[in-house]
């Protein structure tokens, strides 16, 4: 089992926010982009910071995108379709979505609209 899948998202969500402050975006824009990927409500992710949810229990409470598949590319020089976990998969979508957001792509694009 990675190590990952036992960390809070709550450790990982203010690298997450760092990057894209550092890169003009910001909190809402973020929160925005994890609601997409999970069906996660705003109130629902505060509360999953809060209770410092693995991102195991995190993806397992998720409802996933149905657009989720069309989230393809390089993240840490891993094609994020070829990440053969289900699990892992979910995480890379989201670390490519954070990368996406932070690079300055358009929302409409970063959300697949």
């Amino acid at each position: 089992m990675h190590r990952i899948f036992t960390t809070s998202v709550a450790d990982v969500y203010p690298h997450y926010l760092a990057k894209v402050e550092r890169k003009g975006r910001s909190r809402p824009e973020l929160d925005e982009v994890i609601g997409w990927l999970t069906g996660f409500a705003q109130p629902e992710l505060e509360a999953h910071l809060a209770a410092r949810t693995t991102f195991q229990d995190f993806f397992a409470a998720a409802r996933l995108h149905p657009n989720a598949t069309a989230i393809t590319g390089s993240i840490c020089g891993i094609r994020v379709e070829e990440v053969e976990d289900p699990l892992m998969r979910r995480i890379r979508y989201l670390d490519k979505l954070v990368d996406e957001l932070a690079g300055g792509r358009p929302m409409a694009k970063v959300l697949r609209a």
